[in-house]
């Protein structure tokens, strides 16, 4: 079976970018796997309206998948020390305890699937680790996978010109 497998990150985006990106690399299913999906900051990435969204702007399927979000405790002891070793450790330990990926269905990421979170750049998020291990672990399977990472650099903050009505 072939796979693959995009991360995207909605900040740093606009929705305009967010879902270009999207449709253009073919993405048929977003699989949220934030922790806490509902939070304020989320803008147009908030449930419930992403999956409208999705669904009206870009025809792509969404599905929750909290097991694959860390834990309160794990964020918050990186913001507090960001040390990103003790982090991507710490993560890796609770997939193994959540059985990450063996429990996972490989057939339900068949086609073009994209991981969301919401860091914008994928080095420093948990996106980045979920699609590698299930990578690495559906590749021992005979699956074919490919890992593809829908950011791009953001750059310096440009303030929003609008031309000038003449």
């Amino acid at each position: 079976m072939d796979i693959t497998i995009c991360t995207i990150g909605f900040a740093g985006k606009t929705a305009e970018d967010f879902f270009r990106l999207l449709k253009d690399a073919g993405v048929q299913k977003v699989v949220d796997i934030r922790e806490n999906r509902g939070g304020q900051l989320s803008g147009f990435a908030k449930y419930p309206d992403l999956e409208l969204f999705l669904q009206r702007v870009a025809g792509i399927q969404y599905t929750y998948e909290p097991l694959l979000a860390p834990t309160p405790e794990i964020r918050q002891a990186y913001r507090k020390g960001k040390d990103w070793a003790t982090y991507e450790s710490d993560f890796l330990a609770l997939m193994k305890e959540r059985r990450v990926p063996d429990i996972l269905d490989p057939a339900q990421y068949k086609g073009t699937v994209a991981l969301l979170c919401s860091e914008s750049m994928p080095d420093k998020c948990h996106r980045r680790l979920v699609a590698e291990l299930l990578s690495q672990h559906w590749r021992t399977q005979g699956h074919a996978v490919e890992i593809r990472h829908l950011a791009t650099d953001p750059g310096p903050l440009k303030p929003n010109k609008r031309p000038r009505a003449k």
